[in-house]
């Protein structure tokens, strides 16, 4: 009893008929973590990332499915359970836990990717593909941990449009506003 087999993957055995000592999942098994049909749903890269020419390149510039109103409610409420305790509830980097002490986030407004400037981009997360956020969500980068066992694929990408939106809420093209809005703008201090 003290001393039980082990094997490592791929090794061969002799207990089993086949001679594998990894057993095949059976049949209608789905595996934890599954990738689903359209592998940018779950990753955020294009499907040839390995022969991108850049970093940027790596990552998806659209979302995979659209967004609508509920989504971005959604991506909200996720947001703020999630995200706000750390980023705080405007994206500003200034959340709750960073005021007891913890490493304080980037700034979605006004920070370049920390991620992407190891790299050699320097690039401000406003500007950063869309499919960047998603695999720092997914994966946690630097001081941030992975969320991809707590928050679903789907519940990732609503996130990262709620943070789109929150980014354009702040930087909004002079050009998009309507005449009345524009005024409001120039006359503000």
């Amino acid at each position: 009893m003290s001393d039980q087999p082990s094997y490592r993957p791929l090794q061969p055995s002799a207990f089993f008929d086949d001679g594998r000592s990894a057993r095949p999942l059976v049949e209608g098994t789905v595996p934890y973590q599954a990738t689903p049909e359209a592998p940018a749903i779950a990753t955020g890269r294009v499907s040839d990332a390995e022969k991108a020419a850049t970093p940027l390149a790596e990552y998806v510039n659209a979302f995979p499915f659209s967004i609508t109103r509920d989504d971005l409610n959604r991506g909200r409420e996720r947001y703020t359970i999630f995200c706000a305790v750390c980023h705080g509830a405007g994206g500003t980097g200034r959340g709750k836990i960073v005021e007891r002490g913890y490493t304080m986030p980037p700034s979605y407004h006004t920070s370049y990717s920390r991620g992407l400037e190891i790299r050699g981009v320097k690039l401000l997360l406003r500007d950063a593909p869309v499919g960047y956020l998603f695999e720092v969500i997914s994966k946690g980068y630097g001081a941030m941990p992975d969320h991809a066992a707590l928050v679903p694929p789907k519940d990732r990408w609503r996130i990262v449009a709620y943070i789109r939106a929150l980014q354009y809420s702040r930087h909004a093209p002079l050009g998009d506003l309507t005449e009345d809005e524009r005024r409001q703008v120039e006359r503000a201090p």
